[in-house]
């Protein structure tokens, strides 16, 4: 068996759980698994180092490592990464969200130690200035020579990269998220009446809850129960928006849960009403259960979501074509029983966990130049 392969992951932030940190736990843990050296370094400390140190997984902080622009804590950041590297030894470097990808790649500079940046969503996507997104594209332009590989998690992405001039053809590369099963027990009954509708989401920008809510509000001759999933800036605000469209006593808010996989195998169908995304991890979760889908066109929504055969695909924003979709589903239980089944079957055939890994570990083989296999129990 050959030496394990010494990994470490870089994100951002660990004091939440989006689709980064989400990406970032399960890989390591599943890569801790097969025999490798995997740690993890983050800005902050919070759920996501949490979650790791139950696995075993090394943690390391770095506090000067934030979101925020901030010149003299992200030299600092840059300098404290370089050292930590430095004494770690990595065999990779794997990079993960748009700060991190950045601070990290200043960091790696000249170290000789392959380095891997993974998008999860291009920054100057979800901007709303203009002026902020050309800053963000010509800092991604300037960051492209400094990694080795890059991991898109859609095919939107990539083409966009490629036609932006972020990235070569053949330095990037699409692995889509994949997400680790669960037992049949936790998959949906679509057909199941009344129906209970769920979205998974933080309640911030790109996100548009309050779309969803003003799309039921106008299907009060239909039954339906919502469940609003998450936490975030604006929940209070979507709270009086229920209020104010009389449909509070249907709209249940359930903040941030552990148990989401639970949540969706007791709904009937899944909603993303959503201005901006990559490849969304929570269209994957509701596939997995066997849900029916209804997503706004965004990012590589698309490519989760085969438009009138595991669920709907309506444009960004456009309230009567989501309103419209629902009250299809809303109303019909064949419908939801014949997407939903077509949706586990996406799930099963495009994006588990399982074909993630292999697919990501195919990229690690690229870049150490050899067969990693032997490294695995």
């Amino acid at each position: 068996m050959s030496a394990p392969v010494n990994i470490v992951f870089v994100v951002t932030r660990a004091d939440e759980i989006g689709g980064a940190q989400v990406h970032v736990r399960d890989l390591s843990v599943a890569l801790r698994r097969r025999g490798w050296d995997v740690s993890v370094v983050s800005g902050s400390q919070g759920v996501l180092s949490e979650d790791l140190a139950r696995h075993g997984v090394p943690f390391h902080s770095i506090p000067n490592l934030v979101r925020p622009v901030r010149p003299r804590s992200d030299l600092q950041a840059v300098l404290e990464l370089r050292r930590f590297l430095r004494e770690w030894k990595p065999d990779l470097v794997s990079l993960h969200s748009s700060k991190a990808g950045v601070l990290g790649r200043l960091a790696m500079a000249g170290l000789g130690v392959p380095t891997l940046f993974t998008a999860h969503g291009w920054g100057f996507s979800s901007s709303n200035r203009v002026p902020v997104r050309g800053v963000l594209l010509l800092i991604e332009r300037c960051m492209s020579p400094l990694a080795d590989r890059i991991i898109a998690v859609s095919e939107a992405d990539r083409s966009l990269a490629i036609r932006l001039r972020l990235a070569r053809a053949d330095q990037i590369t699409t692995v889509h998220n994949g997400m680790p099963d669960v037992s049949r027990d936790l998959r949906s009954k679509p057909e199941a009446s009344p129906p209970h509708v769920a979205m998974v989401a933080r309640f911030a920008a790109p996100k548009d809850q309050a779309l969803l809510l003003r799309a039921l509000a106008g299907l009060t001759d239909l039954e339906w129960q919502m469940s609003l999933i998450g936490e975030g800036p604006r929940l209070e605000a979507a709270r009086r928006l229920a209020t104010e469209l009389q449909i509070a006593s249907r709209v249940n808010f359930t903040g941030f849960r552990r148990d989401v996989a639970e949540l969706l195998a007791e709904s009937q169908v899944f909603v993303l009403a959503s201005n901006s995304e990559a490849f969304p991890r929570s269209i994957l979760e509701a596939s997995r259960a066997g849900l029916p889908i209804v997503a706004s066109d965004v990012g590589g929504v698309r490519e989760s979501v085969a438009d009138g055969k595991t669920g709907f695909v309506v444009p960004t924003g456009d309230l009567e074509a989501l309103r419209l979709r629902l009250r299809a589903l809303l109303g019909d239980r064949d419908l939801r029983a014949r997407l939903g089944d077509a949706s586990r079957q996406r799930y099963e055939r495009l994006f588990t966990f399982e074909r993630m890994v292999e697919r990501t570990i195919n990229v690690y083989e690229e870049l150490l130049g050899r067969d990693l296999s032997g490294g695995t129990d």
